[in-house]
Order: structure tokens, then C-alpha cells, then sequence
């Protein structure tokens, strides 16, 4: 009879524990890093378009924050706080409060009979494959594509998953280009689109877009962004990604004329054992008017770029990484010992921890 009550009392707990889930979770990551440029900058730091391990020969943070979300029902929310190399260079346009926000969002579903959210605050990017957390991406260091176009949003999203899991919509009415703070004198809302198919669990592709005006609205210059990637996993060992980015934007005010930009990527991953991966990447960066990259020379912002990693998974929640990369510009963009150049070499490692 007392192992009766016994088993009865263990049920009503576990029943209760199930019915009444803690909906709140906890996480975080911590990514350190060691890199090394052959130019060897006096003042420790890379050049301008790299915002992730952008600090030379010296231990540093890339990122590191902390996490708690909230899902219960319809209700869902994030709250995240970060420090690092990162946000330092990434998020310096930002006001002294807001540099420091690796997310801060609140979403509800607005209908009961399909998946449809709508969350509103600082999320990351609709745009592109890879974010600011290095774990997550075949490379140790971002790519050029990613470095250069938002990691993070601000703004209003509606969201919507198919039955099937399949497709997912969304559209973004947001601050502006990666930014928190909107630009003084812009009142021009800015816009995101995401189309997301997945056919089956070997294959993902994306297309995304943005519209907006990133200058004050008495020179207003329209930009109309498109990113493209499409994902394959060939087996459990290999797997490839392919993306292209796309933009324009106006020359001047209502000018029929633009200035356009684009880069060609394409990454491979192959896991030779259970504890060690191999990422490799060709890459490609042409922005001759310097509508992102700002050179200040002829030809702009003209790069051809490759990279090897070597990845040991120390244990499931902490990696050892070591990459080699080489970037070749047409016009002499990099500094070797203070001498203009047209070449730059560097090799990073780090160590990232989750939990």
C-alpha cells in the first residue's frame, strides 16, 4: 500500500512539474580570441570593415553575454547582455546605454490557429547565414558579406511558419540599416522582407531583402538590399553553403542613377571525425563607389579573400579554433608595417564555451 501512495505521490509531482513549466531559461557564451596580422599595426587593430577578432597580437573578447528568455502560451521574450571586441567597434554609432544590448525583444502570437508572432525590439539580422556568434558559423572570423551588412535589427517583426515547417514569411518594419538609435534628421521608415524554404533537413534557401534611407532625409538616398544563400547538407560529414549579396543605392537625391555593390560567397564544412571540423571559404567583396567600405582610392573597395579553419570540439559545449586567412585587393587598401599594400594575412584562434 506504501509503494502504491508512493508511486501515486511521485506521478502527481512529476504531472505537477509538467503542467506548471519553469518558463524561463537561462544561457550564455563566451568567446576569447588571439589573432595575428602580418602587417602588424601599430595600434592593435585591423582595418576598418572587420568588427569581429579585430584586435591584433593581444588576448582579447570577441563576445560574451548572458541570456534569459521567457516562453509561456502566446508570450515570448528575450533579454541579453554583452561585452567584447565586438560590440565595442560594432555598436559604436550607438548610444552609451544601448552598446551593451545583444537582445531585447517581446513577442506575441496573434493567432491561435497559426503560427503567426509578432516581436518587437532589438533582434538579430533577417539578413545573411552567419551572427556574432562564433560557434554558430563554419568560419572562425566572419566574412567579409557578414562584416559588412547588419548583424542586428531594431524595429517591429510579423512572423509567420507554415504548418509543415517548411516555409517561413516575415516582414520587419525597422529603425534603419543595423541600428538602435535612428540617424538625427531621418524620419524615413525602413523595410525587411525573409523567405525561408526548407524542402527537407538537408537543404535550406533564403532570400531577404531591405529598403531604406540611411542619411538624413534633406539628402535622402533610397537602399534596396538583397541577400540570397542556399544550404546543403550532403551527408553527415559535408556540407556546403553558397550566398550572394546585392545592393544599390541612390548617387543623389531622387537620382535615377545608383551606386551598386555585391559579393559572391561560397563556404565548406567537412567533419573527418566526431571531435574535428574543417571549414573552408572563397570570397569575394566589390564595392568600387564605397557605399559601405570606404577606401579612398581609385578602384574602392575591390577584394578577393580565401580562409582555412581547423575546429577541436573540446567537449559538446566549448570548441578550440584555428584559422588562416588571406585577403587580395586590386588597389593598395592594407597596411604592411606602414606601407601601403595590396595583400593582408592573418591567423586567429580561440576558444568559445556555451551553457
Amino acid at each position: 500500500m506504501k509503494k502504491i501512495h508512493l508511486l501515486a505521490t511521485l506521478f502527481y509531482f512529476v504531472t505537477y512539474s509538467q503542467e506548471n513549466k519553469n518558463p524561463f531559461s537561462y544561457s550564455g557564451y563566451i568567446e576569447t580570441y588571439y589573432s595575428y596580422d602580418i602587417g602588424n599595426p601599430d595600434n592593435h587593430l585591423r582595418p576598418s570593415y572587420a568588427y569581429s577578432h579585430n584586435k591584433h597580437n593581444e588576448l582579447n573578447l570577441n563576445l560574451g553575454f548572458v541570456k534569459v528568455s521567457y516562453t509561456k502560451d502566446n508570450l515570448r521574450g528575450n533579454l541579453a547582455l554583452m561585452a567584447g571586441t565586438y560590440p565595442e567597434y560594432n555598436l559604436a554609432s550607438e548610444e552609451d546605454g544601448l552598446k551593451n544590448i545583444f537582445e531585447a525583444n517581446v513577442g506575441v502570437k496573434i493567432s491561435s490557429k497559426h503560427n503567426l508572432w509578432i516581436d518587437a525590439g532589438i533582434m538579430p539580422s533577417h539578413i545573411g547565414f552567419e551572427s556574432a556568434i562564433g560557434k554558430d558559423c563554419v568560419n572562425l572570423t566572419r566574412s567579409l558579406l557578414a562584416d559588412n551588412s547588419p548583424y542586428y535589427e531594431t524595429g517591429v517583426k510579423l512572423g509567420y511558419t507554415s504548418p509543415s515547417e517548411k516555409w517561413y514569411l516575415a516582414l520587419m518594419y525597422l529603425n534603419g540599416w543595423q541600428r538602435i538609435k535612428k540617424i538625427d534628421g531621418n524620419q524615413t521608415p525602413a523595410f525587411g522582407t525573409q523567405i525561408t524554404y526548407k524542402p527537407n533537413i538537408k537543404t535550406t534557401y533564403n532570400f531577404s531583402t531591405y529598403i531604406g534611407n540611411e542619411q538624413p532625409d534633406i539628402v535622402r538616398k533610397f537602399r534596396y538590399f538583397n541577400n540570397l544563400y542556399a544550404q546543403y547538407k550532403l551527408n553527415d560529414k559535408t556540407s556546403f553553403t553558397a550566398g550572394f549579396d546585392l545592393g544599390f543605392q541612390e548617387s543623389e537625391l531622387d537620382d535615377k542613377s545608383f551606386d551598386c555593390w555585391f559579393s559572391p560567397i561560397l563556404i565548406a564544412q567537412y567533419k573527418p571525425t566526431a571531435k574535428i571540423q574543417l571549414g573552408f571559404r572563397g570570397e569575394y567583396y566589390q564595392d568600387k563607389n564605397e557605399v559601405i567600405v570606404n577606401t579612398g582610392t581609385d578602384k574602392g573597395f575591390d577584394v578577393f579573400g580565401g580562409s582555412i579553419n581547423f575546429d577541436y570540439l573540446i567537449s559538446e559545449n566549448a570548441m578550440f579554433r584555428i584559422e588562416a586567412r588571406s585577403l587580395s585587393s586590386r588597389d593598395k587598401i592594407f597596411q604592411h608595417y606602414e606601407k601601403p599594400v595590396n595583400y593582408n594575412t592573418f591567423f586567429t584562434t580561440s576558444i568559445t564555451l556555451s551553457f
